[in-house]
């Protein structure tokens, strides 16, 4: 293991023994001209601490809501957890290097990838949700049981965890001899992969046939699920039921929406076409700007979770 250091500065072991095992590195983080660093610091912060509070803030209204005891809050209070966790494990290390004007900080990918991996994958359990709640409006109560709801959220992370595992153990087979520094401002398997001495070709499929399959996989589940609902809606004569299915399910699609495209650039189409500041943009995206818009996209703009705010506020007042 190595020191952290400053960016591009190696220590003197490092250069005296190349063939060292590396298993930590430094970040270069986001490229930007000096002068910005002050407001890049201000403007992420607020974005984090609106992250933080707008997510948590939905899970405590969730648990202290009797009305909102049921199985689509309890998901999204899920979801609320997870866009937390995830922009905690990136935006405060991302804040720290803009204050050490520039100076990098390290990543272990034993602990770092794995932790910022599990999260990868979106509760798609929500499109389930929807399609049973208005394509089987009847039967609701008795498939949307707690028993499912937790089901569904243990196979989402036992699913994240499997998938991260399977990275990391072939991120075994890489050694990192000639540099440690990852043009990246969070610890990521591709470009943890690109500054491998061995050729990562294996590695490559495997982020392809992995990553490529749950998201081909997640996205067929969504579009067949709100394709269903899609025809359900049309179907029926209320006007005011359709125009409020419409208005969830579509707020649940753009947040998707959102989400997987950068992902599909990332992950599925070739990697040695991407260059390491593109790769950054779509990574920020999804670690940073889906959490503190997830929030407004499901909740604040939905007149239940707003009224219960309305109370909460009420009584606190």
């Amino acid at each position: 293991m190595i020191n952290i250091l400053e960016k591009g500065t190696f220590s003197d072991d490092m250069e005296m023994k190349n063939a060292t095992l590396l298993t930590e590195f430094v970040l270069v983080g986001l490229p930007y001209p000096p002068e910005w660093e002050i407001t890049l610091f201000l403007v992420f912060l607020a974005i984090y601490l609106i992250t933080i509070v707008g997510n948590l803030g939905l899970i405590t209204l969730v648990r202290n809501d009797s009305h909102l005891h049921i199985p689509m809050y309890f998901l999204l209070g899920n979801l609320a957890f997870v866009d937390a966790w995830l922009s905690s494990t990136v935006t405060p290390k991302m804040l720290v290097s803009f204050l050490d004007n520039k100076t990098t900080r390290g990543c272990h990918f034993k602990t770092d990838c794995v932790k910022t991996e599990i999260l990868t994958s979106p509760p798609d359990y929500l499109s389930y949700d929807r399609y049973v709640a208005i394509c089987k409006p009847l039967l609701y109560p008795v498939i949307m049981t707690n028993r499912r709801c937790t089901q569904l959220l243990v196979l989402s992370f036992v699913g994240g965890f499997l998938h991260a595992l399977i990275h990391e153990s072939f991120l075994f087979r890489l050694t990192f001899c000639n540099s440690n520094i990852i043009h990246h401002f969070y610890c990521d398997v591709i470009p943890l992969t690109k500054i491998s001495c061995t050729d990562p070709s294996i590695n490559y499929l495997m982020l392809f046939i992995f990553s490529g399959s749950i998201q081909v996989f997640s996205i067929v589940t969504i579009l067949v699920s709100y394709s269903f609902v899609l025809f359900t809606i049309l179907q029926k004569k209320s006007e005011k039921g359709a125009s409020k299915a419409f208005y969830t399910c579509g707020a649940h699609l753009f947040s998707v929406t959102l989400y997987y495209a950068p992902l599909l650039f990332m992950y599925v189409h070739p990697t040695s076409s991407q260059a390491n500041d593109q790769d950054m943009i779509f990574s920020l995206f999804y670690t940073v700007i889906i959490p503190v818009l997830n929030p407004f996209i499901y909740s604040l703009r939905n007149k239940q979770v707003t009224d219960s705010l309305r109370k909460m506020l009420k009584r606190n007042a």
